[in-house]
């Protein structure tokens, strides 16, 4: 039995609308989860060492819900094209190019290490179709000590020869062995089916892909209704679906009872694609930075949240230009105060409890009891020292909070915990 107490200025989500803070008090932890919170210690703790952080912020690891690995290298280019323009032009060369597995390691090493450098703690995150290539970013990203789903791309149509499966068997088959040769291998990494869109996977390759999902229980994770032209292709290759989201649906791959799943954006989700992900239990990855530099438009994450939807946060590297999960509540803010100012009144603009509840306990929620300073749950944290932020040292708890989420950096982190182990080590004594 391992113990350990963190102690300083604690900031984690009570409700999804509610914020709870807890000035200089105790995080109790026994073998990576948390047992409670106190001001002062219960004498059955009272020998054990206490890692005091001062009038540090000790806030729950940020969850990354979708990001594209091999995009990294290529973010902040190419923003003045839309979504398909943006992936035959910018992505789909480069994303060819991890088929050199030199290449691949060089770049996923960039990757792993400035994603364990950042706020987040767990991600979703796409790899290329590439077999080798996505078990050296396994491997990295395990290496890290984070934990996270990493995902075999699939795509055997639409799609450059360069980066294009060889029909459904071989991109079948090749998620078999992907499957077989990471099963038992990895620790803090686990494997989740990728078909990247509608667009690139083939009906046969769908329903492969169904197969697999039942024979291995694996989640999911896509794209989803994120563009108009997408929609509209979508729209051409599946006449008999009811909208995009039923053409996952009708291949069994739109979640359901033991293989939950990620759709990413939902920009243009309308009621009967809402009610049917809230069926579904799919979690949404919100990804307004993306979106904006995309010209993809705004998702009406006001209207999920009244339905009662799981909506996490996604940087969505490259169509987002930023790791920062911080980045990402930002921009969740702005675009629906946008979204209120613009386009509808009635749509209340999101809030700083509910984007810090989308990017800790509801996207943690993916991954189990993560994501909450509650008993039970397991103790992913972020240690930030803002006093670069807060000069005078004259703010609230709340107000340095806000003030982190719309300006921090990797400067702030002190420390990093996932599962109660240290990702970045405190340089405290």
């Amino acid at each position: 039995m391992t113990r350990q107490i963190l102690r300083g200025n604690l900031c984690w989500s009570a409700a999804p609308d509610r914020l709870r803070f807890q000035e200089r008090g105790c995080l109790l932890v026994q073998d990576g989860v948390v047992q409670g919170v106190e001001q002062e210690l219960p004498d059955a703790w009272k020998q054990v060492p206490v890692r005091d952080f001062g009038q540090c912020l000790i806030i729950p690891g940020l969850v990354d819900l979708h990001i594209h690995a091999p995009q990294y290298e290529f973010r902040g280019t190419g923003m003045d094209l839309e979504l398909l323009e943006w992936l035959n032009q910018r992505t789909f060369p480069v994303e060819a190019r991890y088929r050199d597995e030199a290449y691949a390691e060089k770049a996923y090493q960039v990757f792993t290490q400035d994603l364990k450098n950042s706020a987040t703690t767990r991600a979703c995150i796409f790899a290329t179709i590439h077999l080798p290539a996505t078990r050296i970013l396994m491997e990295q990203l395990e290496a890290t000590g984070m934990k996270g789903m990493v995902g075999k791309v699939n795509m055997d149509r639409n799609s450059p020869e360069t980066l294009r499966e060889k029909g459904p068997e071989q991109s079948a088959g090749d998620t078999v062995k992907w499957l077989e040769a990471c099963a038992g291998r990895y620790k803090h990494v686990q494997p989740i089916l990728t078909p990247r869109f509608i667009p690139s996977c083939s009906d046969a390759l769908m329903r492969r892909l169904k197969e697999i999902q039942i024979q291995y229980r694996l989640p999911v994770q896509s794209h989803l209704s994120e563009n108009p032209g997408e929609l509209e292709w979508v729209k051409d290759l599946c006449p008999e679906a009811e909208f995009y989201g039923d053409a996952y649906d009708r291949f069994g791959l739109l979640g359901g009872e033991g293989c939950p799943a990620i759709m990413a954006h939902c920009v243009y989700s309308g009621k009967e694609e809402q009610k049917r992900l809230l069926e579904r239990g799919v979690w949404i990855a919100h990804c307004p930075q993306s979106n904006m530099n995309l010209a993809s438009g705004i998702a009406p994450v006001r209207e999920f949240l009244d339905l009662g939807l799981r909506v996490g946060l996604g940087s969505d590297v490259a169509g987002g230009s930023s790791l920062s999960i911080f980045r990402a509540m930002t921009d969740a803010i702005q675009v629906s105060r946008l979204y209120w100012r613009l386009a509808d009144r009635d749509r209340k603009p999101l809030t700083l409890d509910e984007v810090f509840y989308m990017a800790t306990a509801a996207g943690g929620s993916f991954f189990g009891k993560v994501g909450r300073f509650e008993p039970g749950y397991q103790l992913d944290a972020v240690v930030l020292d803002d006093r670069r932020l807060n000069r005078l040292g004259n703010k609230t708890l709340r107000e340095r909070l806000e003030q982190v989420c719309y300006l921090s950096d990797e400067r702030e982190i002190v420390a990093k915990y996932v599962a109660g182990n240290p990702v970045i080590e405190p340089a405290l004594p």
